[in-house]
Order: structure tokens, then sequence, then C-alpha cells
């Protein structure tokens, strides 16, 4: 037994659509474990040794709002990889916001795997503040020497229709990303 995770779409009526279903963890688990407030890889790890989970589903309750940005080494305008060597790093901390990354000062990014650097997730009470504490922990995040993901996520989270959520799976075709010069 291990950890699988099931993916569906939420339609304006309601509805849900499965999407996938992965034996695996995903990336983005952080947001389960924040608003559910397990620890999804502890359990793993314990059932893994032969030990029972210590609740049922039905204990489980959802809590507030999560967001995860995912930090990546890529261009934010044609999303091409930016390999390099990190000159400065610096990641946002306190209550509701978690970082989860390998990544230092003088770590060189190499161009043969994964881009992503870090996963940014927050937590909040509501949907507003998750993404007012999102912006606020974006601007202290800091990924010097390399291109990153940073700045698109800034005006994804200042997005009016974001903010409002209104938006599909079209967002990212929509979207206007202004380039800073």
């Amino acid at each position: 037994s291990s950890a699988g995770t099931f993916e569906f779409l939420l339609d304006e009526d309601g509805s849900f659509y499965f999407m996938e279903m992965n034996t695996r963890i995903q990336v983005e688990h952080p947001v389960t474990e924040m608003v559910t407030l397990a620890d999804i890889v502890r359990n793993q790890i314990r059932i893994a040794t032969g030990e029972d989970l210590q609740y049922q589903q039905s204990d489980v309750q959802i809590v507030g709002h999560s967001i995860e940005c995912r930090i990546n080494a890529e261009d934010p305008v044609k999303f091409t990889p930016s390999p390099g060597k990190i000159t400065a790093f610096n990641i946002p901390g306190g209550p509701g916001v978690r970082v989860d990354t390998a990544v230092y000062p003088g770590y060189t990014v190499p161009p043969y795997y994964d881009s992503m650097i870090a996963k940014l997730i927050v937590h909040a009470r509501t949907r507003d503040l998750a993404i007012a504490r999102m912006q606020r922990a974006l601007d202290m995040m800091v990924v010097e020497g390399i291109k990153t993901t940073i700045p698109l996520h800034k005006q994804i989270m200042a997005d009016e229709r974001f903010q409002k959520g209104d938006f599909s799976t079209k967002f990212m075709e929509e979207f206007k990303y202004k380039v800073d010069n």
C-alpha cells in the first residue's frame, strides 16, 4: 500500500469531472497537507512500515484555502529553461507560509532536469487572505543569477479574474504577461 492521487476538474455548475489517477504522491501534495493538517508523506512512510493510519477518511476536514506556486528556473515569457548559478536566495517565512526546496546561494541549476527549484505554498482562512499571503511571500522571495517564474506568479496573483475566481482552463492562454524592463 502507498499513496495514490485522483485529480478532478470542478465546473461552474459544481460538477466534478475525473482527469487522472496517479500511483505516486503529487507535487501539489503540500496544498492538501495545509488544508487538512495531514502529513501525507509521514503517513505514507508509516503505512510502508506496517503501521495503521491513525484516522479515518471521515476525520479529515478541510480548513481554509491554500495556494502553491511552482518556482521554476525558466524565462517567464517563453518558458525556456534558465540554468545557471544562483547568486542570492532568500525564502519567505511566517505563519501559513511553507517553502519546499533544496536550493541555496551558490547552487547551480543544471539544464538537464526539471526546472522547478522551489514550491511556495501558503494557507489562510479565506481565498482572499491566501492570495494576499502569497503576494507578500512572492514579494519577499529572492532568487538572483537566473530567470524564474516569480514575476509571472506575481502578475497572476494580481490579476482581477484570478482574484475573483473567474477563470477556466484557458486562463494561461488568455493571460497577458507584462514584461518588466
